[in-house]
């Protein structure tokens, strides 16, 4: 649907080999950048090989060709954009080109170090640097090849080739509607108010918000970072209120937010629910403004906010720092981002790190740091951790939905009965919208909206000249995870790899006191049945 007037429907997926699980990674993330490259028609780019010479960087440039009609293709030195902050890049990248209306897609300083939590970065809708394929370490795959930029302009391209406009029509209409009548997705409603961020309460109140690493599900304090406090804040600074802004074209959801200084300038944007969190209460964190600060700099060195803020966590258990040392914490990311001997240890990861630190407790599932709900107090979301194919990744299978925010039906998160089904669903489900270009937040309206479920149905075959069902739906999603899970296995990963960490079985998590007790049978039954 990329490209299209579908809405909240631009996101850009990123593939490769990860260097931090050793397996398939697939990140996206929501920018013009996505709908730029469908007008032109251009289904996948593919970047092979490795360059003859290390050390030296080059961009790409794609614009349409009026004359050809197709794409044409031209290289530039970007060495002069190299080792810098990308808030002072991306403005350089737009001066450079500032005869044309382009975007962005980069890496950093972090992908050029070749860290395992390096992410691949877009313009967001103000050109801002901030929107992320962040997980897995593809800013280093995208790195490695010498790979700078691919910045596109596409002035004159004919769009996106819709098969069935009239069903295409019948199909997106029935999608807005559902997503501008659910709570969660409406204007002002919970995402557009609060942002991702409005997760914070709720999980703090199920004791499933994972705080000092990974040792509590609750943290004291939660208010003082959450989605309404950045609202009220935002609100005694700026004097009126403020509601969220779309990360790309044509959403309506808009969950972006903005967090400003107290003399009222920006400080930075957005403050996701992981970033908040990871940043935040899983390092015992309380403060908004060390929490953007942080943010910001992740945003500028290209890292990804999950994984820093879970690794760092696990320095603070080790004794790096302490807990709740935000003063300590932003000299850490300005080490990893500058490539100094401990930047080096944490930039290459949670599981990484974690061994070189000697710690024993551990986040993470294939190498990969765990996100912002704990698999002790959310039993669905731990099964979708240990089995999806991209290591600990909560988007992969979002059992919150019925977990933690009663979509789609109630489910009593701290039970583990019935959850390798329901996560195996959810991963199906989630990988054909993926492939669609939708936000997965669409999951909301369209599983708890008939109407709206069967309005992405009717764009797709619109757009495609399909004629899927629902259960078509759910077969193509486990056909994709069956893809990836041979990619895994051919690359040394096996189901003794679907397991979550060992203190997790062990430590009871206050303030329920449960352990993760979902059995190896249940764990290998999720793929085992696809």
């Amino acid at each position: 649907m990329t490209g299209t007037t579908a809405p909240t429907s631009a996101r850009i997926s990123v593939g490769g080999k990860s260097p931090l699980t050793g397996g398939i990674k697939e990140a996206n993330a929501g920018t013009s950048w996505a709908a730029d490259i469908a007008s032109m028609r251009i289904k996948a780019l593919v970047v092979e090989g490795m360059p003859e010479k290390k050390g030296e960087y080059w961009g790409i440039l794609i614009h349409w060709d009026s004359t050809a009609a197709q794409p044409k293709l031209e290289w530039f030195n970007a060495n002069e954009f190299t080792g810098q902050n990308l808030y002072e890049v991306y403005p350089k990248v737009y001066e450079k080109f500032a005869d044309r209306r382009v975007s962005i897609c980069g890496t950093g300083m972090a992908g050029e170090h070749g860290y395992g939590n390096s992410g691949v970065v877009f313009n967001d809708m103000s050109k801002r640097p901030s929107r992320y394929a962040g997980r897995g370490g593809l800013g280093a795959v995208m790195a490695s090849k010498g790979l700078k930029f691919i910045v596109l302009d596409d002035r004159g391209a004919p769009g996106v080739e819709i098969v069935d406009k009239p069903l295409f029509e019948v199909g997106r209409k029935k999608m807005i509607e559902a997503l501008r009548s659910h709570a969660i997705t409406k204007p002002k409603g919970a995402l557009n108010s609060f942002g991702t961020a409005v997760l914070i309460n709720i999980l703090n109140e199920a004791g499933g918000l994972p705080t000092r690493n990974f040792s509590s599900g609750r943290f004291e304090g939660a208010a003082k970072i959450a989605g309404e406090a950045i609202f009220e804040g935002n609100k005694a600074r700026l004097g009126e209120e403020l509601y969220n802004h779309p990360c790309s074209p044509g959403c309506i959801i808009q969950c972006s937010n903005t967090w400003h200084k107290a003399d009222k300038t920006e400080h930075t944007s957005c403050i996701e629910y992981e970033s908040d969190w990871a940043l935040g209460a899983n390092c015992g964190i309380d403060d908004l403004d060390i929490i953007a600060e942080l943010n910001q700099l992740c945003n500028g060195y290209g890292l990804d906010t999950i994984e820093t803020g879970v690794t760092i966590g696990v320095a603070m258990e080790a004794g790096v720092i302490p807990f709740g040392d935000g003063k300590g914490s932003i000299e850490l990311v300005h080490k990893i981002g500058k490539g100094e001997p401990i930047g080096r240890i944490l930039g290459s990861g949670t599981g990484s790190a974690g061994k070189v630190l000697g710690v024993t407790r551990v986040p993470a599932v294939k190498g990969q740091g765990m996100p912002a709900y704990e698999p002790r107090a959310v039993k669905g979301i731990g099964i979708t951790y240990a089995t999806t194919t991209m290591g600990a990744d909560h988007t992969a299978g979002y059992t919150i939905c019925p977990e933690i925010l009663g979509v789609s039906g109630k489910q009593d998160p701290l039970s583990p009965e019935g959850k390798a089904a329901l996560s195996r669903a959810f991963q199906a489900t989630t990988a054909f919208i993926d492939s669609s270009g939708h936000c997965l937040f669409i999951a909301f309206a369209i599983l708890d909206i008939a109407s709206g479920f069967e309005g992405m149905i009717e764009e797709a075959n619109g757009v495609l000249g399909t004629s899927w069902t629902a259960d078509d739906i759910v077969k193509y999603g486990a056909d994709v995870l069956k893809v990836e899970r041979k990619f895994n296995e051919a690359a040394g990963i096996s189901k003794e790899a679907d397991r979550i960490p060992e203190f997790m079985h062990i430590e009871p998590l206050p303030p329920h006191n449960n352990i993760f007790d979902v059995p190896d049978s249940a764990l290998d039954s999720v793929f085992g049945e696809l």
